[in-house]
């Protein structure tokens, strides 16, 4: 009995420094991110300014906003941004970074190019692409093509597509990178296994490859879609919510709210729902995925 608890005691002091090493990321997480969120709760029950005191009004700004039509379509364009943001970079990025996994040297020399849209801010981006946009003095005029003089960023029918195509443009490296780690820790053997049985490398793509890619997936997915939305820097300097409304994203939407309208109660009620719906999104991507479920990506090998 007595080895026992001793045995014990040194199983609880070895697992004690373990403790203190998380120490340190949770207190970073509750500085900044718990107790910013709580005070946003508690602003989302006032009335407040910026300038005069806040002051208390119930749930007058959760009505007055979840009423409002201008929040109902910020939220619709956000889902909207989401889901083709999506659909054009996961296949994309899924591509190049298998691509690029291979160990020839020109591949290497492609990768540097292909991931020089890391190394730029959004703020810069989105003043390069309005340039080239602009249908007075930019890349359609120089090059004499009527298709793309026209005013991408002024048709509230073309505006948001150019948004999300502008944002693949940046975030595809990111998530290129992320399978292109995950595709170098695929066992060289399962190819050489499929190619035996004669399977080409489509079927290799697809057989093998994808599968042992879905940690990866998920994973880069889970971001993407998180990601989607905290979208500001980039579209406010490209359309600041225009045309009209065509582009107010939930956290543009925020941030006129607040900072234009001088109604900062109800930007942080925007600011509660942005952190529920990213939080929601997160969690029924790991449920319904079964990634918590999910074996090394080494299975099989």
């Amino acid at each position: 009995m007595t080895k026992t608890r001793n045995g014990g005691a040194g199983v609880e002091n070895a697992s004690a420094p373990s403790t203190w090493l998380v120490a340190p990321a949770l207190i970073l997480f509750l500085v900044f991110a718990i107790i910013p969120l709580a005070v946003a709760l508690g602003l989302s029950f006032t009335s407040w300014d910026g300038l005069t005191a806040p002051v208390f009004n119930g749930v007058a700004n959760w009505i007055r906003k979840l009423g409002d039509p201008v929040t109902y379509n910020a939220l619709w364009l956000s889902f909207q941004v989401i889901i083709f943001s999506w659909i054009v970079q996961t296949p994309i990025s899924l591509l190049i970074g298998v691509f690029t996994a291979g160990k020839q040297r020109y591949r290497a020399v492609l990768s540097a190019l292909y991931f020089l849209p890391l190394i730029l801010s959004s703020a810069a981006i989105a003043i390069a692409f309005k340039a080239l946009l602009d249908p007075n003095y930019g890349l359609g005029q120089s090059l004499g093509i009527p298709l793309l003089s026209q005013d991408w960023l002024g048709n509230p029918h073309l505006v948001l597509y150019v948004v999300i195509f502008v944002i693949a443009w940046q975030f595809i490296p990111f998530h290129s990178l992320l399978y292109q780690a995950g595709a170098r820790q695929i066992q060289p053997s399962l190819y050489e296994a499929a190619q035996l049985d004669g399977a080409g490398r489509v079927r290799q793509f697809f057989s093998i490859t994808v599968p042992q890619l879905k940690n990866t997936i998920v994973t880069s997915s889970t971001l993407m879609v998180v990601g989607s939305l905290t979208y500001f820097d980039i579209v406010y300097v490209l359309t600041q919510g225009g045309p009209g409304y065509a582009t107010r994203l939930l956290p543009l939407d925020m941030y006129l709210t607040g900072f234009t309208a001088s109604d900062l109660g109800g930007a942080s009620v925007l600011a509660v729902l942005l952190v529920v719906i990213g939080l929601l999104l997160a969690l029924a991507l790991t449920k319904f995925s079964g990634f918590n479920r999910m074996n090394s990506q080494q299975e099989g090998a």
